[in-house]
């Protein structure tokens, strides 16, 4: 087996040279080198590019990483299983505009279950439903169920079209901020914004999108929540909400499943602000 390798592998990726890997993992530099080459050797590829500013990830190199990080991720469960050990809870997100309910939702259980483990997981790239089912992730915050998995649907997402002035729909060529939220938020937006206005920029986090439209300029939309009270926004007026489906993945229902799923459907009511007024700042 090559956890040594792959931890070191992940080490030296964070670190950007073995000297950083060898120092994070308190090993001398040689065991470093030669984990790596035994790697190397084990896929047939090279995995860093080497110089003097350090060691880069190869083409090759990428490929692996999220491969390795999900790898150490299920051995930390099979070992924590096999022992005994309370494992950390896994929770994760497909779409940006819920990490904020993942992050309060690990504060409501350390506040109302004690010191809960907790490992939050913000990569929008993982398909999640693969990483439930996998065992990668317990529940995952998704806009659509997924096959033989468990699903509680949860209050929708509530978008609104804000601006950064006041503006009726249709009326200029404003930049449009396209947040990619999967394929209901994408018909929604596409039957709402004019045909001659669709120039548009694509950004994958939401909070990011928010910042570039306040310092850019243009028309987004955003989660109410997200900009309720937000100085310098403009509801758009005569554009319709978009209500984007969520969903929250689970393998198998146990008591602390109830505990968790009961925390983010609160969370979620608790969540819905009432939308920006049209026109208003």
């Amino acid at each position: 087996m090559q956890i040594d390798a792959l931890e070191t592998f992940l080490a030296i990726a964070r670190g950007g040279s073995f000297h950083a890997a060898a120092r994070e993992l308190n090993v001398t530099q040689t065991a470093v080198s030669a984990r790596i080459r035994t790697l190397e050797r084990a896929l047939g590829v090279s995995l860093f590019d080497r110089g003097p500013a350090g060691a880069r990830l190869s083409p090759s190199g990428q490929q692996l990483l999220p491969h390795a990080e999900q790898m150490l991720r299920s051995w930390e469960a099979v070992q924590n299983g096999l022992a005994g050990n309370r494992a950390a809870l896994r929770l994760g997100t497909q779409l940006s505009i819920w990490d904020g309910v993942l992050v309060d939702l690990a504060v409501w259980l350390e506040q109302a279950q004690g010191q809960v483990p907790l490992t939050l997981n913000f990569d929008h790239s993982l398909d999640m439903g693969e990483a439930v089912r996998a065992g990668l992730l317990d529940v995952a915050l998704v806009p659509e169920p997924a096959a033989g998995l468990g699903a509680e649907r949860l209050a929708d997402e509530e978008l609104v079209l804000v601006s950064d002035q006041p503006r009726r729909l249709g009326e200029g060529r404003p930049l449009f901020i396209n947040l990619e939220l999967g394929a209901a938020y994408t018909a929604g937006w596409q039957a709402v914004i004019p045909t001659e206005a669709r120039q548009h920029i694509v950004l994958g986090s939401a909070r990011m999108g928010l910042d570039y439209l306040l310092k850019r300029g243009g028309i987004g939309y955003f989660p109410a929540a997200m900009v309720a009270g937000v100085a310098g926004l403009y509801r758009v007026a005569e554009a319709p909400k978009l209500h984007l489906p969520c969903h929250a993945l689970f393998a198998r229902r146990s008591g602390q499943m109830a505990s968790v799923l009961e925390g983010l459907s609160a969370l979620r009511q608790a969540g819905a602000a009432q939308p920006l007024a049209e026109n208003s700042s």
